[in-house]
């Protein structure tokens, strides 16, 4: 069986074609495994892959090492960057691997009969020596493998915005289990100035007050309940005063 062919075909098949992108992701998810030690595909979760881009290279990647996002063995930091680390979490053991400089130059004279520079890409990096298209360094991660894979099916509600939050990854500020949105950290901001086409579409579906409106509608419940006894109180005093009278 020729693996390599198995597993370009494999990442082929989620996009219709297959590019010169995929091809390296396969390589490099492959050459992980060597270095490693590991048999990829795994059929466990041992292994995770911390890609520095989306797009292709990362769909390569994710079919020669069988991570996933939503296995939770793949992660992406995007960079922008044809690159990935991967972490044996059994070992700790981890390595960065990037597309030599070169090896763009270096693919014509593996694929001399490619029609144009795409083509001599996507086959001279099926055909070099993964020396010549890859570097490998072995790298340290910052934030402990612990920290970053966390620990599934764990949940917990955000103090403010009052939604779920799982695996481990709510933020402690001033006493308070905030999600990462609310205690800073959001990568969105409400919009009130939506086409109306749009927000006749979103009635049915508004999201539920968010805990801070919820005490504010109660303080006001609460005010409104207040005042409503007084006037209440001041309407029967008179009539209480005139049968005294009387």
């Amino acid at each position: 069986m020729n693996a390599l062919a198995d597993l370009l075909e494999a990442t082929a098949a989620l996009h219709h074609h297959l590019c010169p992108r995929q091809v390296i992701g396969v390589r490099m998810g492959m050459l992980a495994g060597e270095i490693l030690g590991l048999e990829l595909p795994q059929a466990d979760k041992r292994l995770l892959t911390i890609v520095e881009t989306d797009g292709c290279v990362a769909d390569g990647i994710a079919v020669a090492c069988n991570c996933w996002v939503g296995h939770r063995t793949l992660r992406v930091e995007d960079y922008g960057k044809v690159a990935a680390t991967f972490v044996d979490t059994h070992t700790e053991h981890a390595v960065r691997l990037v597309p030599r400089a070169q090896a763009r130059q270096l693919a014509r004279s593996y694929a001399p009969d490619a029609v144009n520079a795409w083509e001599a890409q996507r086959l001279g990096y099926q055909r070099m020596p993964a020396s010549e298209l890859l570097a490998a360094v072995p790298v340290h991660l910052k934030s402990p493998i612990a920290d970053i894979v966390s620990r599934a099916g764990r949940k917990t509600e955000c103090e403010a915005c009052g939604e779920e939050i799982l695996n481990d990854r709510e933020v402690a500020r001033q006493g308070r289990v905030l999600c990462r949105a609310c205690a800073g950290g959001a990568y969105y901001e409400s919009c009130e100035a939506w086409p109306s086409e749009l927000t006749a579409r979103l009635v049915p579906f508004r999201a539920v007050a968010s805990a801070p409106e919820l005490r504010e509608i109660g303080q006001y419940a609460s005010h409104q309940v207040r005042t409503a006894r007084l006037r209440c109180a001041a309407k029967e005093l008179p009539t209480h005063a005139s049968n005294a009278r009387a």
